[in-house]
């Protein structure tokens, strides 16, 4: 029934919204026989606390028209689409390229159901909000499990960073990733521009790997990780983003990247958080992000820490390979390819 359609009325803040919602038996978790129409109850169900973590602020929709089997494909809109409807706001950012363009917004739950109508399962919230794109009010580390490590894993490297991280006066929050990782945020006031909260996050993963050296790695490349878990410091990158709180995961078993507390994190299995759960768990426990912006912190120490390390030679990390090229960069090619006399010092090949 490829045809049908329904319209669903959407509670906002200024009223009630009709939102029409196409295909709404359509299939997107072939696994879990979950449909269209159940993703739009669920966003419409998780609206605050999604709103919250995600909302007032650039987002990505990855969108998926054939939803959820093994090799579907999907793809990313950060600009408004043709016909966007005017309660989906939009602000203009700048990328690293230095291109500005005009990205989606997500400020009511008439937006959310929206991008699911438009076929979005995982949203991608920038750090920083629409009213300052340029600062983020959050510093963000993902705690990536390499082949040979575990959830449980990610689970002890997770407190090693809660220590570090409330060491350089800030308070941290987490949440399952929605597979096999772990994301800390910290919330802070929006003072530095994105590379700066790049230099915190390095700052603290750098501390974090001399305390716990066969646990954590900072490598960048892939071939030097080992069985350890990597700190992905790049996902602090201005238009590098990770799924949002409460966001879907395009996995078989619809499982959603979840706030938890650190009291519950040992025990916590990320599998059973999925849409069909998470409804249930809001009501029986409430969202452990609720608070998350009451005290933003600053990042001062951990600059200071930046600081220092580059001091003792300590400097600049590796970028991904779509960023320009930076000051101070590492040569952007593997270790185990790079021959030593085709690099000057900046890491520029000798001949470019």
């Amino acid at each position: 029934m490829a045809s049908e359609r329904v319209t669903l009325t959407v509670s906002d803040p200024d009223g009630e919204r009709d939102v029409d919602l196409s295909s709404p038996n359509k299939v997107i978790w072939k696994d879990s026989d979950i449909t269209k129409a159940e993703l739009a109850d669920y966003v419409q169900t998780v609206a605050e606390p999604f709103l919250n973590a995600n909302g007032h602020r650039p987002v990505s929709l990855e969108r998926f028209r054939n939803g959820v089997t093994a090799g579907s494909e999907s793809f990313f809109s950060k600009n408004p689409p043709k016909g966007t409807p005017d309660f989906v706001d939009a602000v203009t950012v700048t990328y690293n390229s230095g291109r500005q363009h005009p990205q989606i917004v997500l400020n009511r739950p008439s937006a959310i159901v929206w991008a699911v109508q438009m076929n979005t399962i995982v949203f991608h919230p920038w750090a920083s909000l629409a009213s300052d794109t340029d600062n983020p009010i959050e510093l963000r580390i993902d705690l990536d499990p390499q082949p040979g490590t575990d959830f449980k894993d990610a689970v002890v490297a997770a407190h090693g960073l809660r220590e570090v991280l409330r060491e350089a006066d800030l308070e941290p929050f987490i949440k399952t990733s929605g597979n096999r990782g772990l994301h800390v945020f910290c919330p802070i006031t929006p003072a530095h521009e994105f590379l700066d909260v790049r230099h915190a996050v390095i700052a603290a993963g750098r501390e974090l790997e001399r305390r716990m050296p066969e646990q954590v790695t900072m490598n960048w490349w892939k071939e030097e990780r080992g069985e350890r878990i990597f700190i992905d410091f790049n996902q602090a990158n201005r238009d590098r983003t990770m799924a949002g709180a409460y966001s879907p995961r395009a996995l078989p078993t619809a499982t959603v990247s979840t706030p938890v507390e650190w009291e519950e994190l040992d025990e916590v299995e990320p599998a059973s958080f999925t849409v069909r759960s998470i409804p249930q768990r809001l009501a029986d426990v409430g969202d452990p992000w609720a608070r998350m912006q009451d005290k933003p912190g600053r990042i001062d120490t951990l600059l200071g820490w930046w600081e220092r390390d580059v001091e003792n030679g300590l400097g600049e990390l590796s970028f991904p390979p779509e960023f320009p090229k930076m000051p101070g960069e590492p040569p952007r090619v593997q270790p185990s390819k790079r021959v030593a006399e085709n690099w000057d010092a900046e890491g520029n090949r000798v001949g470019d």
